[in-house]
C-alpha cells in the first residue's frame, strides 16, 4: 500500500491571493496544448503562430464554459434547478469531461469560420495535443483528493492508499492516476504517432473518440462513482460509462468513414491556402 502523499491543494500563497494546485494544473495544460501546436503547425502548410494561440484560446473557453455547464447539467441538474446562479458558483468545483468536449466542438466551429479550415480538419490538427491536458486535469484531481477510486480487494494492492478526504478512510484505487496515465499520457503517445504521417480527414479525430472512449470507459471500474449517482444502468454501469459509449461507437463509424473517403488535407493544404468552413 502507498502513502497518499497529501499536498496542500494550495500552491502558492501571495497575501490574500492563493493560487491552487488544480488551476496550476489547467495553466500547464493550456501551455502545453500551446506548445504542442505550435510544433504541428510548423510542420504543415496554412498554419501560423497566430492561427494556434487563437485555437487554444478559443479551445480554453470552450474548455471551462462547456466543462461546468456540462457537469451541472449531467450531474447535478437538481442542484441546478433549486439554485440556477449556483451554475456560475465555479469555486465550489465541478468540471465536466464530456461537457467540456461539447463545449470545444462548438468552439472550434466558430474557430475555423474565423480562419477558413474545415471543422475536422481542425480538430484533426488540434487532438493529438488533448490529451496532455487530460493528463494534467487528473493530476490536478489527484492533488485535490478527489474522484478517487474503489476500495480495493485485497488490502496489500501495492497501488492502494487512504484518501484524506475520504470520510470511510478505505483503501482505494489511485484512479485518478490511473486515468492520466490512460486518458492522458498512453492516448497522447497513440495520436501523437498516429498524426504523425498524413491520415484520412477525421480518422486522428475518429481514434481520440475511441482512445478516450475506451480508456474511460475501462477506468470506470475502478472509480468510485458519484454518491448521488451510483450505478445508473444495468447494475454497473456509471454515468462516465454511459457518456463515453458513444464515443466509441462514433468514433469506429468515423474511421471507417476517413478510409471509405480518403480525403488528405496535407496535399490539400499544398495546393490550395484555405478551404471553406463545412463539417467534411
Amino acid at each position: 500500500m502507498l502513502t497518499y502523499p497529501n499536498i496542500d491543494p494550495v500552491a502558492l500563497s501571495l497575501g490574500p491571493v492563493k493560487v491552487h494546485w488544480y488551476g496550476l494544473m489547467y495553466l500547464l495544460a493550456f501551455l502545453c496544448a500551446w506548445g504542442l501546436a505550435s510544433y504541428r503547425a510548423k510542420q504543415r502548410d496554412g498554419w501560423t503562430g497566430d492561427m494556434v494561440s487563437d485555437l487554444v484560446f478559443y479551445g480554453a473557453l470552450g474548455v471551462v464554459l462547456g466543462g461546468r455547464v456540462g457537469y451541472v447539467l449531467f450531474y447535478e441538474f437538481g442542484k441546478f434547478l433549486e439554485n440556477p446562479l449556483w451554475l456560475f458558483q465555479v469555486w465550489t468545483g465541478g468540471m465536466s469531461f464530456h461537457g467540456g468536449f461539447i463545449g470545444v466542438m462548438i468552439a472550434m466551429l466558430f474557430w475555423c469560420k474565423r480562419y477558413q479550415k474545415t471543422w475536422f480538419q481542425t480538430l484533426d490538427f488540434i487532438a493529438p495535443c488533448a490529451p496532455t491536458g487530460l493528463m494534467f486535469g487528473r493530476i490536478g484531481n489527484f492533488i485535490g483528493g478527489e474522484l478517487y477510486g474503489r476500495q480495493v480487494q485485497d488490502p496489500n494492492y501495492i497501488f492502494g492508499m487512504i484518501f484524506p478526504t475520504d470520510p470511510l478512510g478505505l483503501i482505494r484505487h489511485p484512479s485518478q492516476i490511473y486515468q492520466a496515465f490512460c486518458e492522458g499520457l498512453i492516448l497522447f503517445i497513440v495520436l501523437w504517432w498516429f498524426s504523425a504521417k498524413p491520415r484520412p480527414r477525421m480518422a486522428v479525430s475518429a481514434l481520440f473518440l475511441i482512445g478516450y472512449g475506451v480508456a474511460r470507459f475501462f477506468v470506470e471500474f475502478y472509480r468510485q462513482p458519484d454518491v448521488d449517482q451510483g450505478f445508473i444502468l444495468f447494475g454497473w454501469m456509471t454515468k462516465g460509462q454511459i457518456l463515453s459509449f458513444p464515443m466509441i461507437i462514433i468514433g469506429l463509424w468515423m474511421m471507417w468513414y476517413a478510409y471509405h473517403k480518403k480525403t488528405y488535407d496535407w496535399q490539400r493544404e499544398r495546393q490550395r491556402v484555405g478551404s471553406d468552413c463545412s463539417f467534411f
